[in-house]
């Protein structure tokens, strides 16, 4: 229910209504407007390639080095960005905050970006999607395609004077996600509604269990 619901303080509470899919709490880290349905890669690390393996020290002896080394790493987020567009992917969602390099190329071709998701967010997605997380490791990102999860639509929400990432999945079981954005004159009502929903929720499916039982 925490993950289905949103808050919105400031509104009379007749503004309140349901949505279909989920809504993220947070704005686009970069966003481009995509139509139709839209790969969407879920990934739990930086995709900036590492200059060097785990525990491996690198040493800059010049300013040379150091500009070679950035070069190097734009020329490497460059192509693993166009790989990802390559395989259709149109949005990276991210439990982790992306460099700015990422979010850079992400504009440039064309892939909308929402980063530090919380990761009760990223398990939601993976149920309703069946798609886990994609973590990168060294360049397997060029030698393989990674799962994606399909999006049937991706846009900016704006809930009172906060903007929020509205998306909707194609589930792969029967759960239908829907958002409730509950809307009141202040925090404390809204959490008083909240919580009453949630315990008519819980009350709802321990009836529906027993009579199924």
């Amino acid at each position: 229910f925490a993950e289905l619901h949103t808050a919105v303080p400031g509104l009379p509470a007749a503004a309140s209504r349901v949505l279909p899919g989920i809504v993220l709490r947070r704005d686009f880290a970069a966003y481009c407007p995509a139509q139709g349905e839209l790969r969407a890669l879920l990934v739990t690390e930086p995709l900036r390639p590492a200059l060097t393996a785990p525990d491996v020290e690198f040493v800059v002896d010049s300013e040379g080095q150091y500009r070679a080394s950035l070069l190097w790493i734009a020329r490497r987020t460059e192509a693993l960005v166009k790989q990802l567009q390559s395989n259709n992917v149109k949005l990276i969602l991210s439990s982790a905050k992306q460099e700015d390099v990422v979010i850079y190329y992400a504009k440039l071709y064309g892939i909308s970006v929402v980063e530090c998701l919380l990761s009760e967010e990223m398990a939601l997605i993976s149920e309703i999607t069946g798609v886990s997380p994609y973590t990168p490791f060294g360049d397997n990102l060029y030698r393989e395609t990674p799962e994606t999860a399909v999006a049937t639509f991706c846009q900016p929400l704006l809930l009172g004077s906060k903007r929020c990432v509205h998306i909707g999945f194609a589930s792969v079981c029967a759960f239908q996600p829907h958002c409730l954005v509950l809307c009141g004159p202040v925090d404390g009502i809204n959490k008083q509604h909240a919580a009453a929903l949630e315990e008519a929720f819980t009350m709802l499916q321990q009836l529906f269990k027993a009579v199924g039982q």
